[in-house]
């Protein structure tokens, strides 16, 4: 089933362009911002001087008690989507009972920049190379801090990459790493390697000095600040909440998700591992960073493959909720790239990012759930960072500092 394109024309904002001098305002605003949190900070329940009880009681009561959000990064084209309804039929059919936005529009801030402005709501350019955090607050520090949530509630599941696990908090001395999200680092966990040294741990002799340097090297994987809760910079998982993370991830290691292999493998990883959180953990935010789709940089058929792998893994995990009574019309998911790709071919026959085209610039968006209008495609433009602050709404905070906008018009 094909995705209809102006069915709706309902009014949205028009995108921002972000140039050089609005980035400059936004980090004097931001900062201005900051100091006005120092002054009245958070405590009994009071968000900058205002009660959290009355700010609820003037937003509307939403639905939606859990969200989704699959960051469809890596740098994936909208005519290599929405636009080739045959790569995407599981989003496709997600599309048909929810709302499609053709017309998103993204910066070209790099791969970690335009992912990044997904989870803060603020567009800042970030290095190609750059492997520091943003000092712009996270939808998770939002809806911890600011929401009230605790630290099982809200989670971030990507492939390995050091870049990637900076999305889980922020430098920002008024929430950081108190207030981030448990972090999954999927590729770098969940592998072979690992399950088998796993398998070892049962047996009576002491492991050799290689394998004892391979567990060294691959508990790493387990980022103990974050997964764990310990002390010292920990996100506050409670003992018994880092024990049931713990055992959780030693059944994924003993089942299929460690046996996950080809093309697209690391992303596959994330949404199963997703998937699985969903249902134990029952998240009010779970976020996958998807980045498989880079592979486009030397195999535009890789790339391709790489999009429908990850629709049928989408597809799996939105069947899933489907059938959970619990979460079947309490939960929203929201699909969109960080950005796209060039619009014509490299000598690689490959895609690479970077020519300013329409094709880079241009997204397209997913969204459906109990609050979203259903068989809808809205074709006036909006900005993707628009996702941080519309996903505070649905679960009833707000990002004080994005700069983006809640899609109201979306909403039911």
């Amino acid at each position: 089933m094909g995705i209809r394109t102006g069915a709706r024309n309902d009014e949205l904002p028009n995108a921002e362009q972000s140039s050089t001098e609005q980035l400059r305002v936004g980090r004097r605003d931001f900062l201005r911002t900051s100091a006005l949190a120092g002054a009245g900070a958070l405590a009994g329940g009071t968000v900058l001087g205002r009660s959290a009880t009355a700010l609820a009681g003037r937003r509307k009561e939403y639905k939606t008690k859990h969200v989704i959000l699959v960051a469809f990064a890596g740098g994936v084209r909208a005519r290599d989507c929405i636009g080739s309804p045959e790569n995407i039929t599981k989003m496709s059919a997600i599309a048909e009972k929810g709302v499609v936005l053709p017309s998103v529009k993204a910066a070209n801030l790099g791969h970690y920049g335009a992912a990044l402005a997904l989870m803060t709501g603020c567009p800042e350019a970030r290095g190609i190379r750059e492997n520091g955090r943003g000092d712009v607050p996270t939808i998770f520090e939002y809806l911890r801090k600011d929401g009230g949530l605790s630290a099982s509630d809200v989670w971030l599941s990507t492939t390995a990459g050091a870049q990637t696990r900076n999305f889980a908090y922020s430098t920002n001395k008024n929430y950081g790493a108190e207030y981030g999200a448990n972090l999954i680092s999927t590729d770098g966990l969940f592998n072979a390697e690992f399950r088998d040294l796993i398998g070892k741990f049962g047996n009576a002799s002491l492991p050799g000095k290689k394998e004892t340097k391979q567990v060294e090297k691959l508990v790493g994987a387990l980022d103990n600040r974050l997964i764990n809760g310990a002390v010292g910079g920990g996100i506050g998982n409670d003992a018994e909440t880092s024990l049931r993370i713990q055992r959780y991830i030693l059944e994924e290691l003993r089942g299929d998700t460690a046996r996950i292999t080809g093309p697209g493998s690391g992303d596959a990883k994330s949404i199963r591992v997703a998937r699985n959180l969903l249902r134990l953990f029952r998240p009010k935010l779970i976020t996958i960073v998807l980045q498989n789709a880079d592979v486009a940089h030397g195999s535009y058929n890789s790339y391709v493959e790489v999009i429908r792998r990850n629709d049928q893994e989408i597809g799996m995990l939105w069947d899933s909720v489907q059938k959970d009574p619990e979460l079947r019309d309490t939960t929203s998911i929201m699909i969109l790239p960080e950005f796209g790709r060039n619009a014509n071919l490299n000598e690689r026959n490959g895609l690479d990012h970077g020519d300013g085209s329409e094709d880079l610039r241009k997204l397209f968006m997913i969204a459906a759930g109990p609050d979203f209008k259903q068989g809808a495609t809205m074709t006036k433009a909006v900005n993707s960072y628009d996702v941080c602050p519309t996903i505070a709404e649905l679960l009833g905070t707000k990002a004080e500092d994005a700069r983006g906008k809640v899609l109201r018009s979306i909403l039911a």
